[in-house]
């Protein structure tokens, strides 16, 4: 089976196109800058240079029929026919309560759209993804893969917020979490890397990076997560504030006579480290003014480290314990730096780094010392690779 995964953005498309025979990639790409200038696709076979194309790009239909040529290209195509794509499968950012990944109906349309006021950015972009699709590649199965779905196995208890029952109700308002397709992936490989059962395991999944949240996993399902209604809840991140005292909005809109996208921008985007530091939302810039006696900067690494060591206690407690303490993302993945802080004086949950063997970026790997009684596991993660088994699965149970 052949599965070409996409991600629609407000202004790109990320594909990958799956052989799932062997889960080999056999292409990638991206298309940027829809509906503005300078509009291309960087389409890359594999073991093949990239292809650059530089042209008008006005929408996502344009987007996909772009990406559907390149596929199809007989110099730097991938496959022969329209045929040979076998299915296709969408990320998904906000599924509500779907708890599992679905064939794409109008039914199914209908629920995501009703969501688009809890994900203004990322929801109209993927509907927009899905129609272009459909419309292209008529008669090919499309699947939704939600980065919610992994969590709504949280118990009540973890996703209820303690607001007014008939206004949660009313507006859906409860924790739903984000990066799932990410921590599901995680867990499901640390498992293996850490050689415990996943059906008997306790797995503590840190995804690190401009955006991050902190999942816990029991016997591999969701029993907690740091981001809540949004992706803003949560840990300290690159732009957005994460947890703090809700009295603070209404405050600073009195004080500052802000407007609610004003305050929502504030804390989306100019708040985490690059409010706490006034240099970056780039932990790379962070430690190169860190390096030169930035104070702030120091700051706003020390905070980062302090939310992540937090939310990690926190989960250790709801889980009763923990086996394998897992780091992904842009920087979970390639900081060691952040990693090694982060496991500093947990002695009392048994966590122990090895710093040389923790030396690494980007590779799958277990840093923990010998003697550690939790396993610290480097696991990069492969969101388009979950969303290719998750739709391969769900076209296989309707064939």
């Amino acid at each position: 089976m052949k599965v070409l995964v996409v991600n629609s953005g407000s202004s790109s498309i990320k594909y990958q196109m799956f052989d799932m025979t062997n889960e080999e990639v056999l292409a990638k790409g991206l298309v940027e800058r829809i509906g503005l200038d300078g509009a291309l696709i960087a389409h890359q076979p594999a073991g093949q240079d990239k292809y650059v194309l530089e042209t008008a790009i006005p929408n996502h239909e344009i987007g996909i029929k772009l990406v559907v040529e390149a596929l199809l290209d007989k110099d730097h195509g991938v496959i022969n026919g329209m045929e040979e794509i076998n299915a296709v499968g969408h990320r998904a950012v906000h599924g509500g309560v779907i708890a599992e990944s679905v064939l794409i109906t109008d039914t199914i349309k209908e629920e995501f759209k009703k969501l688009f006021n809890l994900a203004p950015l990322h929801n109209p972009p993927g509907l927009m993804g899905m129609n272009a699709c459909e419309k292209l590649m008529p008669g090919i199965p499309q699947v939704a893969v939600f980065d919610t779905a992994f969590h709504q196995t949280m118990p009540p208890s973890a996703y209820t917020y303690a607001l007014p029952k008939e206004l949660c109700k009313k507006h859906k308002i409860r924790r739903y979490g984000f990066h799932g397709t990410s921590h599901k992936f995680v867990a499901q490989r640390a498992a293996k890397v850490a050689g415990v059962e996943l059906d008997n395991s306790k797995i503590i999944t840190c995804h690190l990076g401009n955006g991050a949240s902190i999942t816990a996993v029991k016997d591999g399902k969701s029993v907690d997560t740091s981001m809540g209604l949004t992706p803003l809840e949560g840990l300290v991140m690159g732009t957005r504030c994460g947890i703090i005292d809700p009295a603070i909005v209404p405050f600073l809109m009195d004080m500052e006579n802000l407007t609610t996208d004003q305050v929502s921008t504030l804390m989306n985007k100019k708040s985490g480290v690059l409010g706490i530091s006034g240099v970056s939302s780039d932990f790379r810039d962070l430690e190169a003014a860190s390096a030169e006696g930035n104070r702030d900067a120091q700051l706003a690494i020390d905070v980062y480290v302090h939310y992540v060591k937090k939310l990690i206690g926190s989960y250790a407690a709801v889980l009763n314990g923990v086996d394998v303490l897992v780091f992904t993302a842009g920087l979970g993945e390639n900081s060691w730096d952040i990693r090694e802080k982060v496991c500093e004086n947990m002695d009392y949950l048994g966590v122990k780094i090895d710093k040389e063997a923790n030396k690494i970026r980007g590779q799958e790997k277990v840093v923990s010392a010998s003697d550690s009684k939790v396993k610290v596991v480097v696991i990069p993660t492969n969101e388009e690779l979950m969303i290719a088994r998750d739709t391969k699965e769900v076209v296989e149970a309707i064939s």
